[in-house]
């Protein structure tokens, strides 16, 4: 676990926020939350949303400014944006502004405001009310602006009943659960496949003229039946 998430670990309780609770945030676009990233991690819908925007086919997209490693917990394929220079720039940075604004990653578009999901006790599904939101101090801004939660994530289109995000997370525990025992009992050229047909089905198998979530619910579906046939 990086510093920053065990961070958050340990003082959860103090950041936590309710949806309608205030906190003060004014954005100045000093582009300080795009630098000294290697966090800025992006799920499936953020690279088709991106590929969308761009006029480009998700493995473009992900080509171009993204890498994928195994999570050192949740062993799952998480995709990061890759950042360059030795300011760990975000290569969507323009200018200090986000060149994809309107597609920009679910984590940026968030910023300061984040939200987790505790896995602690197995669920069979997963609600709103799963969902803890946070508030970090950004260290950039000032405080002249107050907005709620439900507000903030409204700005982009973030709905408070985020049936993706529920969905994302749901798959996320499956497989992690399933990849945490199968690791232990098969080759690593096994779990390597593994590994990466998750990555392509998930991140990067999508018909950019069809809507996203459908096919992702599809490639969901069968993916965890495909798994399950793993040694766990």
């Amino acid at each position: 676990m990086d510093s920053r998430l065990q961070e958050i670990a340990e003082n959860l309780d103090k950041m936590k926020i309710g949806v309608d609770e205030p906190f003060r945030f004014h954005c100045d676009q000093c582009g300080k939350c795009c630098i000294n990233r290697e966090d800025i991690l992006l799920n499936p819908r953020d690279v088709y949303n991106m590929a969308k925007e761009l006029g480009q086919e998700p493995k473009d997209i992900f080509a171009l400014y993204c890498e994928y490693y195994i999570g050192s917990d949740s062993r799952f394929p998480l995709v990061r944006i890759k950042p360059r220079g030795s300011i760990k720039r975000c290569p969507l940075m323009k200018d200090r502004k986000c060149s994809i604004h309107k597609a920009k990653p679910t984590v940026c578009a968030l910023f300061p405001i984040g939200r987790c999901i505790s896995f602690e006790q197995k669920k069979e599904k997963l609600t709103t009310e799963d969902i803890t939101y946070i508030f970090t101090n950004p260290g950039c801004g000032d405080t002249s602006e107050s907005h709620t939660v439900r507000e903030w994530l409204g700005e982009f289109g973030i709905p408070i009943e985020d049936i993706y995000f529920l969905l994302w997370n749901d798959i996320l525990m499956k497989l992690s659960a399933i990849f945490r025992q199968a690791e232990k009992k098969v080759s690593p050229s096994l779990m390597d496949k593994a590994w990466d047909l998750t990555f392509i089905k998930l991140y990067l198998d999508y018909d950019m003229t069809q809507d996203f979530l459908p096919q992702f619910e599809q490639s969901s579906r069968e993916l965890v039946e495909l798994m399950q046939n793993l040694p766990h």
